[in-house]
């Protein structure tokens, strides 16, 4: 297969496809509803299994379900719909069970609207739901980029066994581009003994829960969970950088916004400042080491956001009191233009407050 030309969300449908991806659980919320129509009309042509739930609530159960079978498994929905979600994405978690879960971020908070945003960026790196966990949070910024990071989302949430987000905004969800799948290569194996596929012989019956009445145990439990963490921050991190190395100014910037900073970023470099840019790929774990690698000799870093400022908390922390973090965002649905980001830059290079 070349070269097609795909909207976002079917991309990341196709994508979970050759993932190996057989089993889908949704329900249409836009601007995702694309994806859920995607599934309905490929899954059977695979030999999957499509359905539409009758709730977001419903949904992420039906995930749940799946997953304890050892399939792989997937559910998409959009901000207020993944709001729902996030109990049953706390029971998968304490239950260890891997799943893809997509986010199409729209405007809010409540209802709000249908054009895009990133305001969901609390809710998808700092937990979500109750309990102490994180999940890898993945934040594509193209559609050949989503092909990557879908595989990369089954993977993970294989070798881990846990839940994975994978974010983009509404904007990404929406917008067409020419994509390569490539052909369909061997779906990885990994050991699933804890599944539940019946009792075949293998010990016996297999339980999965996340309850655990006795308070040692769930706490031997939690800090089990905290160790896995700990390898995924060291083993899954994922950035990239752009023109970073003379830099005297550095934005910090993911998915289609840093697209947009990437054009102001060039703009600004012909008018004589020098300016970089750090792309967070997984917004969870956040990736540290390039502020470590820079803060003692860049000025300022400015996070760009479409939120009132949520990025710039795990900014503020990896710079660590280095450097000046400065912010720039639109909300409500609205997307930072080239123009108004290079304004940005060029009023912090002469020391304008904006």
């Amino acid at each position: 297969m070349g070269k097609v030309l795909m909207k976002g969300n079917e991309v990341i449908a196709e994508a979970a496809v050759h993932a190996g991806c057989k089993y889908f659980f949704g329900y249409p919320i836009t601007p995702q509803s694309e994806l859920v129509a995607y599934m309905a009309r490929r899954l059977p042509e695979v030999g999957g299994l499509f359905l539409q739930a009758e709730s977001e609530v419903a949904a992420i159960n039906m995930v749940y379900g799946a997953a304890g079978t050892g399939v792989r498994v997937m559910t998409s929905s959009s901000s207020p719909g993944f709001s729902l979600k996030q109990e049953g994405i706390s029971y998968m978690v304490g239950s260890e069970l891997p799943a893809v879960i997509v986010n199409v971020v729209r405007g809010g908070p409540g209802l709000g609207n249908i054009q895009p945003a990133q305001s969901d960026y609390f809710q998808v790196t700092k937990g979500g739901g109750h309990g102490d966990y994180n999940i890898p949070v993945l934040a594509p910024a193209s559609l050949q980029e989503i092909v990557d990071l879908t595989r990369d989302a089954f993977d993970i949430a294989d070798r881990y066994r846990t839940p994975v987000i994978l974010m983009g905004d509404g904007m990404l969800g929406q917008m067409m581009e020419p994509v390569e799948f490539g052909e369909r290569s061997e779906i990885q194996e990994y050991n699933k003994e804890w599944a539940t596929t019946g009792t075949r012989g293998d010990g016996g019956p297999k339980i999965i829960t996340s309850l655990e009445l006795d308070a040692d145990g769930l706490e031997k439990r939690n800090w089990n969970l905290q160790q896995k963490f700990a390898v995924i921050k060291k083993n899954e991190v994922r950035y990239e950088t752009y023109l970073i190395e003379d830099a005297e100014l550095i934005m910090v910037a993911f998915g289609t916004v840093a697209r947009i900073t990437m054009n102001a970023i060039n703009k600004a470099r012909n008018a004589g400042v020098k300016v970089g840019l750090i792309r967070p790929i997984t917004l969870w774990p956040f990736p540290e080491k390039p502020f470590l690698e820079t803060r003692e000799r860049v000025k300022t870093y400015i996070s760009v956001e479409m939120s009132a400022g949520q990025m710039i908390e795990d900014v503020r922390l990896a710079v660590n009191g280095h450097a000046e973090v400065d912010f720039y965002g639109r909300t409500g649905g609205i997307v930072p233009t080239q123009e108004e980001i290079y304004e940005k830059i060029m009023a912090v290079a002469r020391g304008v407050s904006v």
